[in-house]
């Protein structure tokens, strides 16, 4: 039979969170999770699972978008390697036409990180290994392969990025131990929504460090009084010694910003993200400069281009990748090098539907083949949704758990595909409670 792709399908699936304000935040009051989720097939039955993170309506121009990129997988030979995963990714961000949407930002470049990231899915568990240790078996040089260096090289070279890869080598085996036996640090949003009261943010922000968490995040930035006063309240609640993060998504002008985070400044805020516009570098150095607390951003960050701005103008203390904005694996890897060279934590954004199930992979392979360390890293964690993976993030006293099943941790249950397909799904049908959409 043949190891060619087949099949190529694509679903818009959403989940009604915004009944209970689950994701609500400054920015985005009443947001419904939703995935624009890709299957691909072989002909011998094996399966790559993907999707964009969407939060509604945007499903429709998603689920488009990654359906016109169809016939570049059908007919191709299954990805098994660097060489083959590299190629695809070439292929996909540099299709003049398409390109010519973006470039390399936006829907387009979206829809070709869910299927480069289908892609990896495919190939790990091919390799039968998590994409994790897929990644953190390659040779620095299939690693460097992987990435497209236009537009960084005044940054990070390949060599430089060889480099890095190199020093962290010797050492890859004895941290992917490390992993497995004690996981890695993650920190919660789900006490924090802006929509919640505040008995439930108390009540949460207290159940979050009895089960281990060290770092919990508010949102923050529609009302200062508010936020001052909820503020407060969770210091109260978690004490001195837990951190703090405080979330604006982008609400403020780099004046509003300053004058927020100083007002916050007394209740120790680890760090503010998204202060402004994502796309304003100089917003954000600005921000930095502005007032004490520590700037992290990337969730919005369109591609490695704003991420090596960013570090070169010295704009973010953290930076925050996203597995499902960017073109997938391949350019997460750039953004992993880039952090590395200007030696910046990475803190990946998850959330969502599916993203803590992805981002987890990156981090860890970060941690054991890139940056070699854990300090002042830690991984967000949202817990919802998860139920509906075949092969959920999995986080216990407070850290992520390493993945053991091949793959991505992409893959959904049919029984939810069907329940949360849009619009006909049964939770979607005309008189169902929480139909928002």
């Amino acid at each position: 039979m043949s190891e060619s792709v087949t099949g190529f399908e694509v679903e818009d699936i959403r989940f009604p969170t915004s009944l209970q304000l689950d994701g609500s935040d400054a920015m985005n009051p009443d947001p419904d999770y939703s995935a624009a989720y890709l299957v691909i097939r072989t002909g011998t039955g094996a399966e790559g699972h993907g999707f964009c993170f969407t939060i509604g309506r945007g499903n429709d121009v998603m689920a488009a978008a990654i359906q016109s990129l169809r016939p570049y997988l059908i007919g191709r030979p299954a990805p098994r390697d660097a060489a083959d995963l590299a190629a695809l990714h070439r292929e996909l961000t540099h299709d003049s036409q398409l390109r010519w949407l973006g470039p390399e930002k936006g829907v387009m470049h979206m829809a070709a990180g869910a299927v480069v990231n289908a892609a990896w899915d495919l190939a790990a568990k091919r390799a039968g290994l998590p994409v994790w240790e897929f990644l953190a078996a390659m040779s620095p040089e299939e690693l460097v392969s992987l990435v497209d260096f236009r537009y960084l090289s005044d940054a990070l070279t390949p060599d430089e990025a060889l480099g890095i890869l190199r020093a962290a080598e010797p050492g890859r085996r004895e941290r992917a131990d490390r992993l497995r036996a004690a996981g890695y640090p993650a920190y919660t949003t789900s006490a924090g929504w802006l929509g919640y009261d505040d008995a439930k943010l108390v009540r949460l922000a207290k159940e979050a460090v009895a089960e281990g968490f060290e770092q919990i995040k508010l949102k923050v930035g529609e009302n200062l009084a508010d936020d001052l006063r909820r503020m407060r309240l969770a210091r109260e609640a978690v004490g001195p010694t837990v951190r703090i993060a405080v979330d604006a998504n982008q609400r403020w002008d780099v004046a509003d910003a300053v004058r927020w985070m100083e007002a916050l400044a007394p209740f120790d805020p680890h760090w503010i993200e998204e202060p402004t516009s994502p796309d304003d570098i100089l917003g954000h150095a600005a921000v930095r400069a502005g007032q004490p607390v520590k700037v992290a951003t990337g969730e919005h960050i369109a591609n490695r281009v704003v991420f090596k701005q960013l570090l070169q103008a010295g704009a973010v203390d953290f930076v925050q990748i996203d597995a499902a904005r960017v073109s997938g694996v391949n350019e997460n890897l750039a953004i992993l090098l880039l952090a590395a060279k200007f030696g910046v934590p990475v803190c990946p954004h998850a959330g969502g539907v599916g993203l803590c199930e992805l981002v987890q992979h990156l981090a860890m392979f970060d941690y054991v083949a890139v940056s070699g360390s854990l300090e002042g890293r830690v991984i967000e964690y949202v817990d919802h949704l998860h139920e509906h993976f075949t092969h959920p993030a999995v986080v216990a006293s407070g850290r992520y758990q390493a993945p053991a099943a091949p793959g991505f941790s992409a893959r959904m249950h049919p029984e939810s595909i069907a329940a949360h397909r849009y619009p006909d799904g049964p939770v979607w049908r005309p008189g169902t409670p929480g139909r928002t959409s």
